[in-house]
């Protein structure tokens, strides 16, 4: 059997293969979508990779910083949909999605046993509590740089950098296809925030009658569209920019609270499936008066962001002529 190839080695052998054409530097209102989400993407797999030997050597900020990478590659490809949705799109996102789901496990842990230390004092059982989530996260964490060492991990960058760059969605000659390559950003973009903005903002009004699964969802279109103006940052002028920032800020004070409800719930799920560790491992995760201060939080900040009007036309940089 062949030795597991190292971290390294994997990510110099994982770079992403083809050549790619030089783009500029920043996006622009008038540039043309294709050209706007290659640099986007492109971005957002460079900080993939960026984080890579980290997280392989169980670094948990890199782990962090990897997930989130990942997430706006995933949250840049919704947001240009329907202009690359094409054949080989639904692999392209079946395999990140997985990437992400071995990330995730471990990410997991990690938070919960940062809230296990944080609550345990010098408390005995707590300590031998600790081992068990230890152990679960050694193991997982195993499993994960094993992932990122693999043959799977390595055509997963190689074939989504291929499919950023010349995939069958930048050559469809269908005159929709030709038109949603041209389309400025800032129609897109404008279409887009707007249509993801009123979608949160209505489900957000119902937030304290959402089940856990629910409550999730809304998380992640939260999160969708923090992370859109995010990559979009480029596009504010002065004016904008400022409110754009004061909208962000309520955006992540909603995705904090909803992101610890989460947490909690996944805590209670890992807890249960821990050998040995005993229901006391689980309790930690129900806090009710916890919950509803999380709750109000988000509630808050939903309010003053419906208030705000978080996204119109008029925040970008005037329009501009679109750039082939």
């Amino acid at each position: 059997m062949s030795q597991p190839t190292t971290s390294s080695t994997a990510t110099a052998r994982a770079k992403p293969a083809t050549r790619r054409n030089a783009l500029p530097g920043r996006l622009s209102p008038g540039m043309a979508c294709d050209t706007a989400f290659r640099i986007i993407a492109r971005r957002h797999l460079g900080a993939v990779l960026a984080q890579h030997d980290g997280t392989c050597r169980g670094d948990p900020d890199a782990l962090h910083q990897i997930r989130i990478a990942l997430t706006h590659l995933r949250t840049a490809i919704r947001f240009f949909s329907p202009m690359v949705d094409d054949t080989l799109r639904p692999n392209v996102w079946a395999e990140l999605k997985w990437l992400n789901s071995q990330l995730g496990l471990v990410r997991d842990l990690d938070v919960a046993i940062e809230r296990v230390v944080a609550e345990s004092g010098d408390e005995l059982a707590v300590i031998a509590e600790l081992q068990h989530w230890d152990e679960k996260r050694a193991e997982s964490h195993r499993l994960l740089a094993r992932a990122l060492q693999s043959a799977r991990y390595k055509r997963l960058v190689e074939q989504t950098s291929a499919w950023i760059e010349s995939g069958p969605w930048s050559t469809r000659r269908s005159k929709e296809a030709v038109r949603l390559r041209r389309c400025s950003l800032a129609d897109h973009a404008t279409a887009r925030l707007t249509e993801w903005e009123e979608t949160l903002l209505r489900k957000a009004r119902k937030l304290r009658k959402l089940d856990v699964e629910k409550r999730h969802r809304l998380r992640l279109l939260n999160k969708r569209l923090t992370y859109s103006i995010e990559s979009l940052t480029d596009l504010f002028d002065d004016d904008s920019l400022a409110k754009q920032k004061s909208i962000l800020k309520q955006l992540r004070k909603a995705q904090r609270s909803l992101g610890q409800l989460n947490d909690d719930a996944r805590g209670q799920a890992l807890a249960a499936s821990l050998n040995g560790a005993g229901p006391e491992a689980g309790i930690r995760f129900l806090d009710r008066k916890r919950e509803k201060r999380l709750l109000r939080t988000a509630s808050t900040a939903y309010r003053k962001l419906d208030k705000a009007k978080p996204f119109r036309s008029s925040d970008l940089a005037p329009n501009a002529e679109p750039k082939d």
